[in-house]
């Protein structure tokens, strides 16, 4: 009824259909709190009630007309992913947590693509793409669990750089997936060059990435105000963005460049924070509409395929990262433990999905972002736990009396 009422009301029903939508993130997460689960938890949850499965309070015609909010989330994610990408911390890391994020990340994805081909026999084009997106890891739960008991030590750093390198890997991994799923999907008869065209298109989206980072580097001064540095890297970002769109293309890897050369170039971690700042009613809405799209009806038509994806990815981070650890000579904590630290997964993995459906068949693509999503929600239940476990086994928290959860954290929202 709610719903209908709004679809008439043209502009009006989109101003209250995002006030909605924001509203149902925020209270939902009043609840998730109290059971300790994460906000992005919340905010899934919150979009299945209101969405056509349960309540169906927003308009579909709303819900689709607001796809255009997966490409800005994920812009904004993959430029706060650059700032990672710093010349002089990577140098003061090595090669050492390189070898485990590619191994963790990337054994992860060979393992969940043939147990999809092997055990039941789906396409390739579905399980790469399946397996490049169950790369990624969503370090927010796992960050959160190390602030709440003040861990440190070895342990502690080396999660914090590989869930840094992680989502970098996993869009790279996806980047490339993608292609191949382009030319398993194109017509064999198209001449080559045709078929690598959207490979080329990406590469200049790169380029464009690097010249953007240099146009911003010169127009953000010291004399800016805060606000003017904050409306021009949006705008970047935004003009990014809308440019790989015109091309049919992911502004993944260029918004990752985005940031990376910029953190390098200008060294200001400021613009970062201004950007964070802003971009929750961003990826609220982005989670939330993630949530409205999962339809629980045909869940049970993938529920063992989505039980497998769970348990093979954990298994494949644990058994990666253990592979890795070993053959960088890291130490036996690492090696035994940072797998359990590795499970969480959402933001980067739902914007995947996401834009997978996009690329499958409808059935296949209905698929891919009804395991992600909700195997996603079970991953953030659990992933603190986990973390919190490893973090114990290493040694890096010592008693929960001594490290008991501060009033700051806790209300944090």
């Amino acid at each position: 009824m709610i719903a209908e009422f709004l679809d008439t009301q043209g502009n009006a029903g989109i101003i209250i259909s995002i006030s909605i939508i924001l509203l149902a993130g925020f209270l939902c997460t009043r609840i998730t709190k109290k059971l300790h689960f994460p906000n992005v938890s919340g905010y899934i949850i919150s979009g299945i009630f209101i969405g056509p499965c349960v309540l169906h309070l927003i308009p579909s015609d709303i819900i689709q007309g607001m796809d255009f909010m997966t490409d800005i989330a994920l812009a904004f994610i993959a430029f706060g992913v650059g700032k990672y990408f710093k010349k002089e911390t990577l140098m003061k890391q090595g090669g050492k947590v390189m070898i485990i994020t590619i191994f963790e990340a990337l054994t992860a994805g060979l393992c969940i693509t043939l147990s999809m081909v092997l055990l039941f026999h789906l396409p390739w084009s579905f399980s790469l793409l399946l397996g490049a997106i169950g790369c990624a890891t969503a370090p927010a739960s796992t960050i959160m669990t190390i602030r709440q008991y003040h861990a440190k030590g070895n342990f502690v750093d080396t999660i914090l750089q590989v869930t840094a390198l992680d989502d970098a890997v996993a869009l790279i991994a996806f980047s490339i997936c993608t292609a191949l799923v382009e030319f398993m999907h194109a017509d064999q008869t198209l001449q080559l060059s045709i078929i690598l065209l959207p490979v080329v298109w990406n590469i200049l989206a790169v380029f464009i990435g690097i010249s953007f980072a240099y146009i911003l580097n010169h127009i953000i001064t010291e004399h800016r105000s805060d606000d003017h540095r904050l409306v021009i890297t949006i705008a970047m970002i935004l003009l990014l963005t809308g440019v790989c769109s015109c091309f049919n293309i992911s502004p993944l890897l260029s918004c990752m460049v985005l940031g990376g050369v910029y953190i390098n170039l200008s060294g200001n971690k400021d613009v970062f924070r201004q950007v964070n700042n802003f971009t929750p009613p961003i990826t609220l809405t982005f989670f939330v509409l993630s949530g409205m799209r999962l339809d629980l009806h045909a869940l049970v038509s993938c529920g063992l395929i989505g039980i497998v994806y769970f348990f093979v990815r954990i298994m494949g981070k644990a058994s990666g990262a253990w592979a890795g650890a070993k053959l960088s000579h890291a130490s036996t904590n690492v090696q035994l433990y940072l797998g359990l630290a590795l499970i969480p997964q959402a933001g980067v993995s739902i914007g995947l999905a996401i834009l997978g459906q996009r690329i499958l068949p409808t059935y296949e693509g209905t698929m891919l972002s009804l395991i992600i999503l909700s195997s996603a929600v079970l991953y953030e239940m659990i992933g603190p736990a986990c973390a919190k476990l490893s973090l114990k086994l290493s040694g890096s928290i010592q008693s929960e009396q001594q490290h008991k959860p501060s009033h700051a954290i806790t209300a944090h929202s």
